[in-house]
């Protein structure tokens, strides 16, 4: 398990060439605390998208990520980013990305496939300074 710190995240922030963004989404619950991390970076409004696929043992509970809370948000012309921590089959970022089609969304994940990768060069599992 490779170990990562708020301070190795956040260093890794400022490296990263991000789009001009007006509101970052966190996918619920792994991206919660990923995506307020990126919003303060940025400067950006949050808001959190309750998904939910996996259990605490990344477990699917079912056979696709259900989307637990409809966000009624007013996103009309704003640039948005989409977070969460891990993709790796992209289920979630793409049940998440259904809910906000037709607008601007760029996705962003902590490991694994999006648009925007912070660790890219991690293939193993985190443990994540957020989770005990």
């Amino acid at each position: 398990m490779v170990p990562l710190s708020f301070r190795k995240i956040a260093e890794r922030l400022k490296q990263v060439s991000l789009p001009e963004i007006d509101v970052v989404i966190g996918i619920g619950s792994g991206g919660i605390v990923p995506a307020g991390v990126v919003a303060f970076h940025l400067g950006a409004e949050l808001h959190v998208m309750t998904l939910n696929y996996r259990d605490e043992q990344n477990t699917p509970r079912y056979n696709e990520p259900k989307v637990l809370q409809k966000p009624d948000w007013d996103l009309e012309g704003k640039r948005i980013l989409l977070v969460d921590d891990v993709s790796v089959s992209g289920k979630t970022i793409n049940a998440a990305l259904e809910q906000l089609k037709g607008l601007n969304v760029k996705t962003l994940a902590m490991k694994g496939k999006a648009d925007y990768v912070l660790f890219p060069e991690i293939k193993d599992c985190v443990k994540w300074p957020w989770k005990p």
